[in-house]
C-alpha cells in the first residue's frame, strides 16, 4: 500500500473544487484516512472548502504547488479528471515541480507516469509514483461463482455517472461497521483505490476478463465478510458506459441499490438521452442482473438520492415522491444518513 494513516496528502484540483472534474479529489477529502493539508485549485485560491463543498474540513485551498509546499506534504495526489484525461502542461508542471521536490504521486488518470522520463529520473530512494489504474496480473473470465458466496453483497447502480453511487457504497459500510457487521468494500475504481480499499480498477482490465476480475475480489473476501458493499460504475443508461454489465455478472448481487440524483432527466453527457421513469429503470436493473433466471435473483432494496442542489423542503419533497413513485424506501445519506437503505438489506434473509 501506497498512502499511510500518516501520509500528508496535497490534491492537485485545479478547476475541480467547485465541478464535476474534481470527483476524486471531492471524494478524497470526504473520506481520506490520511491527512491532506491543502487543495491546489487557482480557481478557489483563499476560499472556504466548507462553503464551497460542504465538507466541514480546515483545510486551506491555494493557487499553486509553491503554496502547498509551505504546509510540508509528503505526497500529491492527483484529484482531477479532465476531458480527455490528459492535464494541460502548466498543471502537469507543477507535477514535476512535485517530484523534484521530494513527493510522491498518486496518479489516478489512464495515462500512465512512473516511467514518465520527466519524472522517473527525478525520483529519489522511499519516493514513488503510484498508476492507479494498471491491469492486475493473472485475471480469469468470469465464471458466476460468486453467487455461492456465503455473505450478502450489495451493489450500487445508478441512473447516470457520477450520481454517488461510491458514496453511497461508503456510507453504507459505515453504517454497518457500526452495528458490529464484518462489513468490506470492494473497491473498483480509481478513487476508492486511492482511499485504501482493496479491489481493481475496472476501467482499465479488458473486457474479457472485467466480469472475472470483479469476481475474484468478491472470492477473495466473502467468505470472511457477513456483507460486501461493491463500488458501482457506469449506469445501463448511458451509452458510453461499459462497466455496470461485468459488475453485475461477476458479483452476482444479493441487493441492488439504485442511486439517482434529484431533477436530473437526461444522461449528462449525452442529453439526447432521457432517463427513464425510476420505477422502469428499476426494472431494467433487476432484469439485467437476473437475466431470466439465469443468475441469482438481485432486487433493488432502495433508492440512493442525490440531493445535494435541493434545498432542504425541496429535498424532502423529492425523497417523499420518489418513494411514492417506486415503492421502494428512499433517502439522502448525507442528510439523512443511511440507516433507511441499510435496513432492509440487513433484514433480508439473503
Amino acid at each position: 500500500m501506497y498512502l499511510t494513516p500518516n501520509s500528508r496528502i496535497v490534491l492537485l484540483m485545479h478547476e475541480g473544487t467547485q465541478s464535476t472534474m474534481g470527483k476524486t479529489g471531492l471524494s478524497m477529502l470526504r473520506f481520506s484516512q490520511s491527512p491532506i493539508v491543502a487543495v491546489i485549485d487557482y480557481q478557489s485560491a483563499g476560499q472556504s472548502l466548507a462553503q464551497l463543498t460542504g465538507i466541514d474540513q480546515p483545510i486551506p485551498i491555494v493557487a499553486s504547488l509553491t503554496e502547498a509546499l509551505t504546509y510540508t506534504p509528503d505526497v500529491l495526489a492527483i484529484g482531477i479528471a479532465p476531458s480527455g484525461g490528459k492535464l494541460p502542461d502548466p498543471w502537469f508542471e507543477e507535477i514535476e515541480q512535485a517530484v523534484k521536490a521530494g513527493l510522491s504521486i498518486v496518479n489516478g488518470l489512464h495515462t500512465p507516469m512512473a516511467d514518465h522520463p520527466a519524472l522517473k529520473p527525478w525520483t529519489r530512494p522511499n519516493q514513488w509514483i503510484w498508476d492507479v489504474r494498471q491491469e492486475p496480473p493473472g485475471l480469469t473470465v468470469g465464471t458466476g461463482r460468486a453467487r455461492d458466496l456465503p455473505c450478502k453483497r450489495v451493489l450500487a447502480v445508478g441512473t447516470d455517472m457520477s450520481v454517488g453511487k461510491m458514496s453511497t457504497i461508503l456510507e453504507l459500510h459505515r453504517a454497518t461497521l457500526k452495528r458490529g457487521l464484518r462489513s468490506k468494500v470492494i473497491a473498483t475504481g480509481q478513487t476508492n483505490l486511492m482511499l485504501g480499499d482493496d479491489g481493481i480498477p475496472l476501467d482499465a482490465i479488458r473486457v474479457d476478463y472485467a466480469s472475472g476480475a470483479v469476481e475474484g475480489e468478491l472470492i477473495k473476501y466473502g467468505y470472511d465478510h457477513d456483507i460486501l458493499f461493491v463500488e458501482g460504475q457506469g449506469s445501463l443508461l448511458n451509452p458510453s458506459s461499459t462497466a455496470t454489465l461485468p459488475l453485475l455478472r461477476g458479483s452476482q448481487p444479493t441487493h441492488l441499490v439504485l442511486v439517482h440524483r434529484a431533477e436530473q432527466t437526461h444522461i449528462y453527457n449525452c442529453p439526447q438521452v432521457k432517463i427513464p421513469d425510476l420505477r422502469c429503470v428499476v426494472d431494467l436493473y433487476e432484469q439485467v442482473a437476473t437475466a431470466g433466471g439465469a443468475f441469482y435473483p438481485s432486487p433493488v432494496v432502495a433508492i440512493a438520492l442525490n440531493t445535494g442542489q435541493l434545498s432542504s423542503d425541496a429535498a424532502d419533497r423529492a425523497i417523499a415522491q420518489t418513494e411514492a413513485t417506486t415503492g421502494l424506501p428512499c433517502t439522502d445519506i448525507f442528510r439523512y444518513g443511511a440507516e433507511t437503505i441499510l435496513d432492509p438489506i440487513l433484514a433480508s434473509a439473503d
